[in-house]
């Protein structure tokens, strides 16, 4: 495959931007704890899905405390529509327990510490980093994985390769915002079926440019 050279590659951030003007989660929360339980919720599902579930969990469980004051049972009658949702509340009461015990029901900002929580793992912790610290990181997911390839920012295949090579390649202006400026064209415009070439605001230096 074809990679961008860096110059080329730094222009599609500020075009990315015309576009996409509030580069930001989709998933809804009312807080940081709130929103790590979202995060964690939404391995293989969709935000959408994700905020159908949490409506009326937030309602009753907004901070450890009351997480685990619901306990697991109660947690899994809220998100019984979430895939891999007994696993999940699993994760999601431990990692409660963690934060009430030992680190005075905040979540922690720095990696080290999200990811010894249970259930979070590199991604998640990123995406933490970013969206509640505003640190410039690159959650890299399947949408990530997918666009680097066809936009020829990277060749790797696992997502640590990809976020290495993207995070080199963001201007400093865009640093906090590149990974939702990819993320929701991604998910709106490049899709993976039917890219909406005629229409994308890269085509004229996107090395696919829909071909596969």
């Amino acid at each position: 495959m074809k990679l961008l050279d860096e110059a080329t590659a730094a222009e599609i951030f500020p075009l990315l931007s015309r576009t996409i003007t509030n580069p930001d989660t989709e998933l809804k929360s009312v807080n940081t704890y709130t929103l790590l339980v979202a995060v964690v919720l939404s391995a293989q599902m969709t935000d959408k899905g994700v905020n159908r579930a949490t409506e009326a969990l937030f309602r009753v469980a907004d901070t450890p405390e009351k997480m685990l004051a619901l306990g697991e049972e109660g947690l899994r009658e809220h998100i019984k529509s979430v895939n891999l949702y007994p696993t999940k509340a699993r994760h999601i009461i431990a990692l409660s327990r963690r934060l009430a015990d030992e680190f005075g029901g905040e979540v922690p900002d720095s990696r080290e510490a999200l990811e010894s929580l249970p259930g979070v793992g590199r991604k998640t912790a990123s995406v933490i980093l970013n969206v509640a610290f505003s640190r410039p990181t690159l959650p890299v997911d399947t949408h990530l994985l997918r666009l680097a390839f066809r936009l020829g920012l990277s060749d790797k295949k696992t997502p640590r390769g990809v976020e290495d090579d993207v995070l080199r390649l963001i201007p400093d202006r865009y640093a906090k915002d590149a990974h939702h400026l990819l993320l929701l064209h991604g998910r709106y415009v490049c899709t993976a079926r039917k890219p909406q070439c005629e229409t994308c605001v890269l085509a004229g230096l996107c090395p696919k440019n829909g071909v596969e």
